[in-house]
């Protein structure tokens, strides 16, 4: 039986809550894995934008670049030049789709969290933090597979003392390990702790404003402040995906050179 939910955006925290928009009853069957939620609308939204913007590079068989076209040349250069310079080798041509993808999919994402009422993708810590696994998970394989054995020589500082050796082995497997959680979380909590600031802000402003008129126009001052955190938010926005890529780059080369 197909059950379809009415969900009214009562607030701007809804934008980090996961509600159901089409769900799927069954008195045999769990079907709550097939319920089409916000989360899946918005990455429906997420992926759609990212294709259009492609589309609109095709630049209609003209010599002369378009505006749309120079600005996806831009962001492709920038990511094969960074990944390029932080891999190296000859072995950073493989890593690079993947990188730009995520990449795109980040700052994408990002972006259109910052839509007033939209929903938030990076600040779901499940599904960043799925992410990060995966590419630890793929850094840790690949490193096994090109190096063997020879890959746990990564938990061991050049020119380490014999005695200490145990120690900062420890250590290292520690801040490796911890690799999976900390680059979703910090992706995560940024995205998070800009959305919940401005929030609160805003709402403190706007009951300001709305006692009187005196604080009608006091509250232009903090106003502006807010419109300043909000240019501050989307720079973050497209940095932290930024971030998200070099963390990847660099998690890539340790498995590929061992340092």
């Amino acid at each position: 039986m197909l059950n379809l939910l009415n969900t009214y955006i009562n607030s701007p925290l809804d934008q980090f809550e996961i509600r159901v928009f089409l769900g799927f009853v069954s008195p045999f069957y769990d079907l709550s894995c097939l319920s089409f939620t916000t989360f899946s609308l918005y990455t429906l939204i997420v992926l759609s934008v990212i294709l259009g913007l492609n589309l609109l590079t095709n630049n209609n068989g003209k010599i002369v670049g378009s505006r749309w076209l120079v600005s996806q040349e831009a962001i492709y250069d920038t990511i094969l030049n960074m990944v390029k310079g932080q891999i190296s080798g000859k072995s950073w041509g493989y890593y690079f789709p993947l990188i730009y993808t995520f990449f795109i999919f980040i700052f994408t994402a990002n972006l259109i969290s910052m839509i007033p009422y939209s929903f938030a993708l990076t600040s779901h810590l499940v599904f960043i933090v799925s992410l990060s696994t995966i590419i630890w998970l793929g850094a840790t394989i690949t490193g096994f597979y090109r190096h063997g054995l020879v890959f746990f020589s990564l938990f061991v500082p050049t020119g380490t003392p014999l005695p200490l050796v145990p120690l900062l082995v420890l250590i290292e497997l520690l801040s490796y390990i911890a690799r999976a959680i900390s680059l979703g979380l910090r992706l995560m909590a940024n995205i998070l702790a800009g959305h919940l600031l401005m929030i609160i802000l805003a709402g403190l402003t706007l009951n300001l404003m709305s006692i009187n008129i005196f604080t009608l126009v006091f509250g232009f001052v903090p106003l502006a402040g807010i419109l300043a955190i909000l240019c501050l938010e989307f720079a973050i926005a497209m940095i932290q995906s930024y971030v998200w890529a070099i963390l990847t780059c660099s998690y890539l080369k340790d498995s590929l050179y061992l340092h």
